[in-house]
């Protein structure tokens, strides 16, 4: 029960979370990779049964983990959950609560209510967790805005480009997935997040090292913007030599207003 078993399951699970947690300092890592593995282990919950009353359990299992690490009581046999304990403090176990219940929605096969819904969704499935995890690497509250905006790009980059397969499961992704709302989501959620990447200028880099992710899927955003079908048919990514070169730029560079 270790960090390299949260480490090991990233890297098996998303290869690009693991790429970004290596290419983060020592120190940020130690963090990280519980709160990804905790991320991967609560949205995989909903998906590896059809029976929704087991997918739920399996949803309560986690919040069950966090009100134990917020009680202060011994983490239970886990490979995530001891981890976890060790790196999560009583404020952000009881915000990574709003992650496990936002999942719910991939058990069932209603669409989202409305853009609002959408939108709270990916803010409590990705942001939330990075945001947390920025704070617990330094960040301070007044970065909170810019984490944010910078945070919905990676999760509407990720959400973006598991659409296809959202479908192939029988779920509604988007409420209006014309090319043109689709084009004006993109385009509006880059503005707000280089608006965001601007005024975290001055952060550290451990501090700043859980929105790399979102920082590499920016390009998919872009791209989202100028060709929206590519969102509906699949087709949108980019070439592992430009997510390469990506990285190691965003990676090194502290201030991340030219990207």
């Amino acid at each position: 029960m270790s960090i390299n078993a949260c480490a090991q399951l990233v890297e098996a699970a998303d290869i690009m979370r693991f790429r970004t947690t290596m290419a983060a300092p020592v120190a940020a890592r130690a963090v990280l990779f519980p709160i990804h593995a905790f991320c991967l282990e609560v949205a995989k919950a909903p998906w590896v049964t059809k029976e929704s009353m087991i997918a739920e359990m399996r949803l309560q299992f986690w919040r069950d983990v966090l009100s134990e690490i917020q009680e202060n009581k011994a983490p239970r046999a886990h490979e995530v959950a001891a981890p976890l304990a060790g790196v999560l403090d009583h404020a952000a176990a009881l915000a990574l609560d709003a992650s496990v219940t936002a999942r719910q929605w991939d058990i069932y096969s209603d669409p989202h209510e409305d853009d609002a819904a959408l939108h709270r969704y990916l803010h409590a499935t990705y942001v939330i967790p990075m945001h947390v995890a920025a704070r617990l690497l330094g960040a301070e509250e007044t970065h909170g805005k810019a984490l944010n905006r910078l945070g919905f790009a990676g999760a509407l980059g990720r959400y973006f480009a598991a659409i296809p397969a959202l479908q192939e499961h029988g779920r509604t992704p988007l409420l209006d997935g014309r090319a043109d709302a689709v084009a004006a989501l993109a385009k509006e959620t880059v503005q707000k997040a280089r608006w965001g990447a601007q005024n975290l200028k001055g952060v550290s880099k451990s501090a700043r090292a859980p929105m790399l992710d979102a920082m590499m899927h920016l390009p998919l955003l872009r791209q989202a913007a100028k060709d929206p079908m590519s969102v509906i048919e699949g087709r949108l990514g980019q070439g592992p030599v430009k997510a390469s070169l990506r990285l190691a730029g965003v990676s090194q560079l502290s201030n991340w207003a030219v990207f």
